[in-house]
């Protein structure tokens, strides 16, 4: 495909896009294909000569779309949002024709400044403490990650290299001291917080210990004290707290103040796991979720669930950027270059040495919406969240469970666990909108998210009404009788 070619190619690429975009409501949410599908779609091996992009264009509704769950739909309330906007949509296009591998600030410089200035902006957008934002000149930073689950596993692996700093040992040599003290490490976490703790100690080998939420569904500090005192005296250290600001399950809020608070009388590493509640603190009424910010070592959102950037794009801060840059510092000569220490090498901040150039989709989203317009889109989706809560407390039949925090609405039918698990089975069976459950206290709950950022109240009552269908189905098959809203 030559330039010529590829500028037909990609003009009419955007206009599907676009179209698809602009018409998701008139698509099924969830796709009707059996697993394996693929193998009837697509040839068992590659072309031998290169095929016209016109062949490759009209395959995209049979192959692609026909196994596609639409995330973008308004009638998509799974899960949680994943962002998407033509801005964003923008930055990857640039980012994907630029592909350059911002490693170091010579590898790329655009990509390394441009990336520290809109980690500023964001942390002042979202009112962190000003020593997260290189700007400030007091030690910390920020830095885009792939996801909220490695930013989890990173502050863990950063705070154990931090204790064996305190204890004199140098994390990068063979020394019986460090196995010592790595075996002995323990971290924490509420059992309300996300797969990606557990997986993160999986993989760090390190010892997680599991404490009990509160009436609220927050971590319950006081078990979290006490468990801490019983791992002392046993000889173990503890090192980490994973904090959870908007749980998976519910959208609970732990008590940083308190957490943290704690974490600074015990000499212990406090990392927040906001994913996908803290691009709501864009909106100053809801920083009040934050009180006890100034104590956090650590702090990971997620503008690709809730602030309209596409996905891949998580945002982490430090504290201390010293402390990062030494936990990954592996420096061979053809990575060196003269301004080294003048300004971060980013991939002294993550797993991987590559990094793509994500802070572009970010720079076209915040420019696009300004502050103020990233506001109206949060709270217009937790406006229409409490509508459907409204929608639910007018039918006597379902309750809430806990209170509605954010976009989320967590509900149930008023019956044992199999009446709701047969109710979201068929919903989803439907494929009108796609909902998913969590289990909290043996109690199967619905979850309905606000996600895509076209949804509005048309889409709320439609949403409202499939549920209300097959509840009068289920309960009806239940009892044998006629069970109708009331």
């Amino acid at each position: 495909m030559d330039a010529d070619q590829f500028r037909i190619a990609g003009k009419h690429l955007i206009d599907y896009i676009a179209d698809y975009i602009e018409s998701l409501r008139t698509r099924p949410v969830l796709p009707d294909v059996k697993p394996g599908y693929i193998n009837d779609v697509v040839p068992s091996e590659a072309p031998e000569d290169g095929e016209p992009w016109i062949d490759m264009f009209n395959d995209i509704e049979e192959v692609v779309m026909k196994g596609m769950t639409h995330w973008h739909s308004p009638n998509f309330h799974a899960y949680f949002p994943t962002a998407n906007s033509y801005p964003a949509i923008c930055g990857d296009m640039l980012s994907g024709a630029l592909s350059c591998i911002g490693f170091t600030w010579n590898a790329a410089p655009s990509c390394t400044e441009l990336e520290m200035k809109m980690m500023d902006w964001f942390a002042q957008m979202l009112g962190l403490p000003d020593h997260f934002c290189f700007g400030s000149g007091k030690g910390g930073g920020g830095v885009i990650q792939s996801t909220a689950s490695e930013s989890t596993l990173i502050a863990m692996l950063c705070s154990r290299c931090e204790v064996l700093q305190d204890r004199g040992v140098d994390h990068k040599v063979e020394d019986e001291a460090k196995y010592d003290i790595l075996s002995r490490l323990v971290a924490y976490t509420s059992c309300q917080s996300h797969s990606s703790v557990e997986k993160a100690s999986l993989l760090s080998a390190t010892r997680l210990r599991m404490i009990a939420s509160n009436e609220q569904m927050g971590m319950d500090v006081n078990a979290l004290r006490s468990q801490i005192l019983v791992d002392r005296n046993h000889g173990l250290i503890p090192f980490i707290v994973i904090a959870t600001l908007g749980t998976t399950n519910t959208c609970a809020f732990d008590d940083l103040q308190s957490i943290g608070i704690l974490c600074k009388e015990e000499g212990i590493w406090l990392h927040v796991d906001a994913a996908y509640a803290g691009s709501a603190f864009v909106c100053p009424e809801y920083r009040h979720y934050m009180n006890g910010i100034e104590h956090v070592d650590s702090f990971s959102v997620n503008p690709h669930k809730w602030l309209l950037v596409n996905f891949d794009c998580n945002a982490f801060w430090v504290r201390d950027k010293h402390l990062i840059e030494d936990a990954f510092n592996v420096n061979p000569v053809y990575l060196k270059h003269e301004n080294e220490g003048k300004i971060p090498d980013y991939r002294h901040w993550q797993i991987p040495l590559g990094r793509r150039f994500r802070s572009l989709k970010m720079w076209f989203v915040f420019r696009s919406y300004g502050v103020k317009g990233l506001q109206d889109h949060i709270r217009k989706q937790i406006k229409l969240a409490h509508l459907f809560g409204e929608l639910l407390e007018s039918d006597t039949r379902f309750e809430i469970v806990d209170e509605i925090r954010m976009g989320l609405v967590c509900f149930r039918l008023k019956g044992n666990n199999e009446l709701n698990e047969n109710l979201i089975k068929r919903i989803n069976r439907s494929r009108n909108i796609f909902l998913t459950p969590t289990k909290v206290n043996d109690r199967f709950i619905i979850r309905f998210a606000v996600c895509a950022r076209t949804c509005n109240e048309e889409d709320i009552r439609f949403a409202w009404s499939v549920v209300q269908k097959y509840a009068n189905i289920v309960l009806t098959e239940m009892n044998g009788n006629d069970c109708t809203a009331t």
